[in-house]
């Protein structure tokens, strides 16, 4: 049978959509009647075609089954887990960087008690979780050894724990079980578990929440002219896959998100594509994480005005993020992007 894949699209937000849901004129994504879509877009590897939802009963009897399918996923509520509420769009994961090395805030925080500081200041000023990690993967950065990595976080792990939500960002099993044990809330892998034989063993073990993250290569490879058919359908099988793969070895809870993986393995086309598309990812039937903050992908549009910071880029494309449902966005300038959605949300409320 022909494979095809199903993008919600057409998205209404806040009062409008409330009007529209009530009035089985839109449907609203995981039961959120503030955020609702009309249309779905229907893909397959040598075809799209846009419909209203109410054309959907009209389509030939076992793709009408494939899309009602995905709807009914798009559809249903998600429970919530570690500090994230997904009736509340977006979620914001902070960004702790305690290397000297990352690409936008290495050895900024990783001395004295600087990085317990920021993150203060971020869950402070609105941010559900924080991220933290101890080695970097920006692109060229090459593995460092577990004693390091760890040693760089332990402090802040412990100084943390029962205080503030913290996600771990590793790729090593042994630094997510550490991690684990002095209650980090989730998992955040950006090899999407393939870098430690060891880490499907350990989530299991635990339970933990934790990030499915795609990245083609490794960090030290990853640009190096990344290569795809078909980014948008690769990326989604690459998910689907590891999914089913999950559930088969026997970790039966939901409490996972699924990150595209912006700038990890792709370049301005392939981010450009999954951005614009990333709605298609609600069909997995799992929260979207989103890191976009900061990303070489502002530097290559903006051009001569480009910056350090590139908050502006961050806070557009979150915006639009937000607005196709994306339930968790990875930012490191907190304070901003969310003073950014609560000036579009009073706005797009009137």
């Amino acid at each position: 049978m022909k494979r095809y894949y199903t993008r919600v699209c057409n998205f209404y937000y806040g009062k409008e959509s409330e009007l529209l849901v009530n009035k089985k004129k839109a449907i609203p994504l995981n039961g959120n009647k503030k955020l609702s879509f009309d249309h779905v877009e229907i893909i397959s590897r040598i075809s799209k075609k846009i419909l209203h939802i109410k054309k959907i009963k009209s389509l030939e009897k076992s793709l009408k089954k494939q899309i009602i399918s995905d709807l009914k996923k798009i559809r249903r509520k998600q429970k919530n887990f570690a500090n994230l509420n997904f009736l509340k769009i977006p979620n914001i994961m902070g960004v702790l960087n305690l290397t000297p090395d990352s690409f936008s805030d290495g050895g900024k925080f990783n001395k004295e008690n600087n990085g317990l500081k920021h993150a203060l200041e971020m869950f402070n000023s609105g941010a559900n979780i924080i991220d933290v990690g101890g080695e970097s993967t920006r692109p060229g950065s090459k593995a460092i050894n577990e004693k390091l990595e760890w040693k760089r976080i332990e402090k802040f792990i412990k100084s943390t724990k029962n205080n503030i939500p913290i996600s771990l960002d590793t790729r090593k099993s042994e630094i997510m079980k550490k991690g684990i044990k002095f209650g980090v809330k989730i998992i955040n892998d950006v090899s999407g578990l393939n870098y430690d034989s060891e880490t499907i063993s350990v989530l299991k073990k635990y339970k933990v929440p934790f990030v499915i993250q795609h990245s083609q290569g490794t960090p030290e490879n990853m640009q190096n002219k990344p290569f795809y058919k078909n980014e948008l359908l690769e990326i989604y099988d690459f998910f689907e896959q590891k999914i089913n793969f999950l559930k088969s070895i026997g970790i039966k809870h939901n409490n996972i998100l699924i990150d595209p993986g912006i700038g990890f393995g792709k370049n301005l086309k392939h981010n450009m594509n999954l951005i614009r598309n990333i709605s298609i990812f609600h069909s997995l039937g799992l929260p979207i994480l989103v890191g976009n903050s900061k990303k070489r992908f502002i530097k290559d549009i903006s051009g001569k005005n480009d910056t350090k910071n590139r908050i502006g880029g961050t806070v557009a494309s979150s915006i639009y993020l937000m607005m196709q449902g994306v339930q968790i966005l990875r930012v490191h300038d907190v304070n901003e992007l969310i003073q950014g959605v609560k000036v579009f949300k009073e706005l797009i409320n009137q």
